[in-house]
């Protein structure tokens, strides 16, 4: 497949889960590949392994999402070993689990910094080096547009601002000719959230397909939002989740 031939993405926390599936599969479609990495060296080589399997360059970035000087220089370092970029997936994330009372500001602070702050700052020093045909896609929740259990508010906070921020892109970035969109996961087996885990069954039992994602399917969707075919679509949220918030 050749569908990203030439292009360069920029995958944020691509060592692992989701991330690695994005990263991998961007690369089989063609694109050179650059990806972030707070801890896990040896995880973040073996998926740039794999990338260069696949007769794409690739390159691992340590950066830490929660310092704004790191992300904007993955992004400045992604241009001047790749000479380019085209795509970038914001895809670090955490997820803090907390009733209300029992939240600090310090899990605040940390939660807007990471999931949404920082992306904030790798589209804003992306776009810089975009042209026509550039490529915005955060992964975001389904848990910012339905609520089913208790716990989550702080996180589902951080996941829907991130709505309002890829409609506001959209609008900003579509004269120029990129595109803008937030890809919105449900559960997923990864190691935040295992289909093995305390809670899956509870999970499974939203679900109208009752079965956890697998990160290539996440990574699947990206892959066509990233894709000419996509050229039309900005603003939009697309939910990928089993039928849990149907």
């Amino acid at each position: 497949m050749t569908g990203l031939k030439d292009k360069v993405a920029l995958v944020t926390g691509g060592s692992r889960g989701m991330g690695a599936a994005i990263a991998g599969r961007l690369a089989r479609e063609g694109a050179d590949i650059a990806l972030t990495y707070i801890s896990g060296g040896d995880k973040a080589r073996t998926v740039i392994a794999e990338i260069e399997r696949a007769g794409r360059r690739g390159l691992a970035i340590a950066a830490d999402n929660a310092d704004p000087a790191a992300v904007r220089a993955a992004v400045e370092r992604t241009v001047a070993e790749l000479g380019r970029l085209d795509i970038l997936v914001n895809n670090v994330g955490i997820f803090v689990v907390k009733p209300l009372d029992a939240l600090t500001i310090d899990d605040f602070d940390r939660t807007v910094a990471i999931n949404v702050r920082a992306v904030f700052v790798a589209s804003q020093a992306a776009t810089a080096h975009m042209g026509e045909g550039g490529r915005i896609i955060t992964i975001g929740s389904n848990l910012a547009e339905h609520v089913p259990m208790p716990g989550v508010s702080l996180y589902s906070l951080s996941k829907a601002a991130l709505i309002g921020f890829t409609k506001g892109m959209a609008r900003d970035l579509g004269p120029r000719g990129i595109t803008v969109n937030i890809v919105h996961p449900g559960s997923t087996d990864t190691d935040m959230n295992p289909a093995n885990g305390e809670y899956a069954d509870a999970q499974r039992d939203r679900m109208a397909i009752p079965r956890f994602a697998e990160p290539r399917d996440i990574a699947g969707l990206v892959a066509w939002i990233a894709s000419e075919e996509s050229r039309f679509m900005t603003g939009a949220g697309l939910t990928i989740d089993g039928g849990t918030n149907a």
